[in-house]
């Protein structure tokens, strides 16, 4: 079983791409590829999900110049 530490953006995306060549192998069994797709699933929830998160540190200059976070106020406006 694999352990629940959250991978990075970018080892998931990895992960992702590890995925899309397996299943576009044509051997792939059915029950392989329902799988993969299954993970494949769970690994863009968990990506938008840390995309989200960054989003909201995100940094934005303010009319006089300075840097203030990017609250989530400003970003419905």
């Amino acid at each position: 079983m694999e352990d629940k530490k959250e991978r990075s953006l970018e080892e998931n995306f990895d992960r992702l791409e590890e995925l899309i060549e397996a299943l576009s192998d044509s051997d792939v069994s059915l029950e392989d590829a329902f799988r993969a797709y299954s993970e494949g699933v769970n690994l863009l929830k968990e990506c938008n999900d840390q995309i989200d998160r960054v989003e909201k540190k995100v940094l934005v200059l303010s009319g006089n110049g300075e840097l203030e976070e990017l609250d989530q106020d400003d970003a419905e406006e």
